[in-house]
């Protein structure tokens, strides 16, 4: 089998631990479910036919009964967590502890570069920041964010995109600086490790809109740029207005691609959501 840190979705993970054992003995589910402590023989089956799941400490059963030992059944106990997480923040929670462990052994987990960039909004802002700040150090540009951070989380942010190339280290006379690189983050093909990472551009995107409402207090307006639009539309005029979006986007990042020095740096959100039920949905209830 591959390595757990290959797999996202512990149903799979254990489907395929069954059908390996299968192909090489007469295993059966009955046998799987009896080695787990399970008294239904056919409890296993209908968890990875994802018609129930695992609880309380039937995580840690399975991954006893599979062989997995230390931080690999640590890490399938987080897995189950990671499946069954009914919030994005539990999600995150459980994806963000998976990570941990693989870090902490030394083994990398497809995708988890990527997840912990776009986990926090830190990330992006700082590689746009670090670049015009040239031997300052940590805490002066903890100081520099709005809100400011902890310095500790801009050491480890700058070590971490440093280390996934995506800024460059340059030290010279004792002082420190950053480089901005052309490298981009690394297309995840992994469909369960996409799903993760879903979950972490969602954290980001709730963390920027956060800072959004914040800055009509933080700052004057003539600092900052705040306005919508509430509007009836259709599906068709729907899609009309997303590709103007899309198109407004790039002519923005035209304007950015112009732009050799800075002194501050923003964040633009585009949004475009709900705020009522669709009609017919409403005349359904």
């Amino acid at each position: 089998m591959k390595p757990i840190v290959e797999y996202l979705d512990y149903r799979r993970y254990m489907q395929e631990f069954y059908e390996e054992r299968k192909r090489t003995s007469a295993f059966t589910w009955r046998e799987f479910s009896k080695l787990s402590g399970f008294a239904s023989s056919g409890y296993l089956k209908l968890v990875c036919d994802g018609k129930t799941r695992l609880r309380g400490v039937g995580s840690e059963s399975v991954a006893k009964a599979m062989g997995l030992t230390g931080y690999q059944a640590e890490y399938f106990c987080r897995m189950v967590e990671f499946c069954d997480a009914q919030t994005n923040e539990e999600k995150q929670a459980a994806y963000g502890e998976m990570c941990r462990l693989a870090d902490a052994n030394k083994v990398r987990i497809l995708g988890g570069e990527a997840y912990s960039y776009f986990s926090s909004w830190i990330n992006p802002t700082l590689r746009e920041l670090a670049p015009i700040m040239p031997g300052a150090r940590p805490l002066e540009m903890a100081r520099m964010l709005c809100p400011s951070v902890p310095a500790a989380d801009v050491r480890f942010s700058l070590d971490q995109m440093v280390q996934m190339g995506l800024l460059k280290k340059i030290e010279s006379a004792g002082e420190v600086s950053y480089v901005q690189t052309d490298v981009g983050i690394n297309p995840v093909d992994n469909q369960d490790h996409k799903a993760a990472l879903n979950v972490a551009v969602r954290s980001m995107q709730k963390q920027f809109a956060r800072l959004a409402a914040d800055s009509l207090d933080e700052f004057d307006g003539s600092e900052r740029n705040l306005s919508g639009i509430t509007m009836g539309l259709d599906r068709a005029a729907y899609e009309r207005v997303a590709k103007e979006m899309a198109e407004f986007r790039r002519k923005i990042e035209s304007i950015v691609s112009e732009v050799k020095d800075y002194d501050r740096v923003y964040r633009i959100n585009l949004q475009m959501f709900p705020l009522t039920r669709k009609l017919e949905e409403n005349d359904e209830k």
